[in-house]
This record gives C-alpha cells, structure tokens and sequence, in this order.
C-alpha cells in the first residue's frame, strides 16, 4: 500500500478552484441560488457521510444511535445522526491512544494511506485534545480562513503582526500557512507574550511596520497597553489599518479606541477541530457562514433540537469538505451563537451569525438562571471605568451554599459606591444578583493568564478547593 506524501495527497491548485478565494469568491457565489448552494452541500455531504460510515468512531456512534446507512438519502437527514463534543472524541482516544479510532488513518483512501498532520488545541476548557488533519483538511482549512482575511482586506501591501500561539497548539502554524501561502502578505510570527515578551512584540510592530494585527481580542487589547507603557503611541506610531481577530463586543469597543482611530476591526470564528467557520465582511454586519463548505446548525443548549433564528443555541457543524482522514459530521462545538435575519448585502447565499457569544459547557445555573462568563465582558464594558479583565468565581460560603461573584479590574477607585453600580448593572443584565469585587488594572491577569494564553480564563471553580 503507498503511503502518500503531503503534496502527492493534495492539489492546491484544484481546491482553490472548488473553495475560491479573492475576487473569484464573490464571483462565485454572489447571486447563487438556494437550491444550488443546497445542491453543492447534498454532494459534499453524502462524500463524507460515506467516508464516515468507513470508520470505527462513527460506526459505533451512529449504529448506537439506531441509524442504519440506508436512513441517510441526503442532507435533509442531516438531523438523524446524532451529535457528538470533545468528550466523545477524547474517549475515542482513551479507547485507541494515542490518537484514537475516530479518524481513517490506517483506511486508504484511492488506494493509498494518507499523511496525517497532528497538532492540539489549547485545552481552555480542559486537557488539550489532539487535533487530526489531512492534507486537503488542511489546505481547505488555509484557504476558507485566507478567502475571509482576504475578504477583509489582508493583501500583498501588508505586513500581518500574528500573536497566535505555536508549539503543539495548532493556531500559530495554522495562521502562519494561511497567510504565507494564501494573501501574498509578509508574515511575522510573534506568537504569545510567553514566545515573544510583550514589550519585544509592540517594538517588532514598530520597527516592521506591521499594518495589520491577527489575534485573540484580548490579547491585543494588553500590547496596545504594553505600547503606551514601553512610551509608544500604539495608534502615531504602529499605525495599524486592520485588526482581523476574534472580537466579543467589550473588546471591540476598546480596541479602536487604544489601537486609533484608522484601524478597521474584523471578527472570524472557528474551531481548532474545523477551521474556519464564518468571518465578518466589509459590510459588517455579522459573521458570514462559509456554506459552501461548512454546514451549521444552531441547537437548543438542553434539548439539542434546532432553535429558530434569532435564537441563541450551541454551534452544530458538519465539514462539508472532509472525506477522507477524519469527516467531522454534527460536531458540537458548544460554542454559543444566533442566526442574523435579513439578506446580505454582498449578494451571498450565505447566512450570517453573530459571532462567539460564549460557552455552553462552561455555563453557570444560578438561581435557575443560565449565565455565560464569556459573554459578561460585554455587559461590564458598559461601565466608563472597566479596564477590561475580568474573572468568575464560583464557590461556596461558610454553610454550603454556591456562590458566584465576578472579580473586575477598573481604572478608577474601589469604593462602595463603584461596587453598587457594577453589582447593580450586572443584576440587571443577567437577571440575578452576583457578588462583585473591584480590583485595579493588571491585577488579575496572573488569574486570566492573558498574556500567556491565547483564549483568557473567564470560570475559576474554587469549589474543588474547599472540598480538598
């Protein structure tokens, strides 16, 4: 049996004429019909589920679910598989380690074993899960998020400043591909504050001229801190046109005001396990879906079922494009959105979606009350002296009981009266009263690990500690 090398497995040059990028995007899709976006997705899908049913991890999932092969006739069935997260995938490597029996690996495909590229996410949310790619996974992944940065306006007169994080973690190396191979920029991988001290990165960018900036929000919001204390004027002196990142509200609103006025800011989302999954336009006016090749749902967070649009549920996706290594078919990503009504403006059949609204499985029950601590930084942003870090403690009290509070950095001071206005807005917004506590600025970023980790931690559990 041959084993492929990466680029006998792969034809770059044929992808991006099956998921265009550039001007050829629009020219695509622009003015598509329904049905022959829905035409496109019915024969991406029925590759993949085919592929799938080749392979153990799916075998034993849908089989337990009681779906026979012969219950698949096209996408419209799409709701008869079931879902499957991240614990369905780290138990497949528990039973396979170590890298599990989720993915066809040792299944040829045309004949011959494909290249298996191995990276890991980050393990915000626990221990980091290894991710599995092939060579066409991979080049699509390139080019879905390289037609979004291109999309924003990333091009050959750039210089892109990357603050995404390298080692095992997939996001640097990805990041870098995309934009090395794909926009014709000139790439400069700084990676974390942990790879590249912060003072260095605001001086590379000085220095470089770097035009545009890719990132996680909050992170990029701490160097143009870190700028004006190294005595650089982050928006004279690096003058940035474009920041392309992963942007919640909070966030957005500050960074314009720290990086300067002529900085264009852009969201995109994804999942390490997916890519690239939707990315803001220059219409701005929510994230566009990738349809072509990426298939969404957006579930009820207890029941699973669809949720009308406009509702807030779990992001569902099914990789459209993924046929051979490892097909990922009704991934819960349990990522939080809603689906935006109206047209869009650019012509595209593609919906829109709000963006990263927060985390299911991180969520909080209070008092019968769901509450999301991702998304708590776009209510404090409301108050004029939030500084923009923040944490959520729970824990429990001298009897027992749980408590919740949120641990805020401000700019101004402490006082009681402070307290009262956040405790105040909180109850408001979230529907149930929380404990605050104020803290000056800088004070919790040992607690977020902002500048060491790409996505901040927003849920401390201190309810562990006090049963040890």
């Amino acid at each position: 049996m041959h084993a492929a090398t990466y680029f006998e497995a792969v034809d770059p040059a044929a992808l991006t004429r099956a998921y265009p990028i550039g001007d050829a995007f629009p020219a695509r899709f622009a003015g598509m019909g329904a049905d022959e976006l829905r035409a496109l997705q019915n024969a991406q899908f029925m590759r993949a589920v085919a592929r799938a049913w080749q392979i153990p991890f799916y075998q034993r999932l849908w089989r337990g679910a009681g779906v026979a092969a012969s219950d698949i006739a096209s996408i419209d069935d799409i709701g008869k598989l079931p879902a499957f997260g991240k614990q369905d995938v780290m138990d497949a490597i528990a039973r396979r380690p170590p890298f599990g029996d989720h993915h066809g690996r040792e299944i040829p495909v045309d004949g011959r074993i494909l290249p298996m590229i191995v990276h890991t996410t980050s393990g915000t949310t626990g221990m980091p899960q290894p991710l599995i790619f092939s060579p066409k996974t991979r080049e699509v992944q390139n080019l879905l998020l390289a037609r979004i940065y291109r999309m924003q306006g990333v091009g050959a007169q750039d210089v892109v400043h990357s603050v995404y994080g390298h080692g095992l973690i997939n996001g640097g190396h990805y990041i870098r591909e995309t934009i090395a191979r794909y926009t014709a920029a000139i790439f400069l991988s700084a990676g974390t504050g942990v790879e590249t001290p912060s003072a260095r990165q605001v001086e590379l960018m000085r220095d470089f001229g770097a035009t545009v900036l890719v990132g996680f929000g909050d992170y990029l919001k701490r160097l143009a801190q870190v700028a004006v204390e190294q005595g650089i004027d982050p928006a004279k002196d690096i003058r940035l046109r474009l920041i392309c990142g992963h942007l919640t509200d909070e966030v957005r609103a500050s960074l314009g005001a720290v990086w300067g006025p002529q900085v264009e800011l852009f969201d995109w989302y994804g999942v390490g396990d997916t890519g690239a999954i939707a990315g803001e336009g220059p219409d701005h006016a929510g994230l566009y879906l990738m349809e072509d090749a990426q298939y969404v749902e957006v579930a009820d967070v207890d029941s699973g079922r669809p949720v009308p649009p406009g509702q807030v549920g779990d992001i569902i996706v099914t990789c459209l494009y993924i046929d051979d290594l490892f097909p990922i078919i009704r991934f819960n990503t349990h990522d939080i959105t809603r689906v935006l009504p109206g047209a869009s403006a650019l012509g595209l059949p593609f919906r829109r979606i709000a963006g990263f609204l927060g985390r299911s499985d991180s969520m909080v029950k209070i008092k019968g009350i769901n509450v999301y601590p991702q998304a708590i930084g776009n209510i404090l942003s409301e108050m004029g002296d939030f500084a923009g870090e923040y944490v959520c403690v729970q824990g429990t009290d001298g009897t027992g009981n749980e408590t919740f509070a949120v641990r805020i950095e401000t700019r101004g001071e402490a006082d009681a009266s402070r307290v009262a206005a956040y405790r105040e807005l909180l109850k408001k917004r979230l529907g149930v009263e929380v404990g605050v506590a104020l803290s000056p600025r800088g004070s919790l970023s040992a607690l977020t690990g902002v500048e060491s980790r790409q996505k901040p931690i927003r849920l401390l559990d201190e309810r562990k500690k006090a049963q040890t």
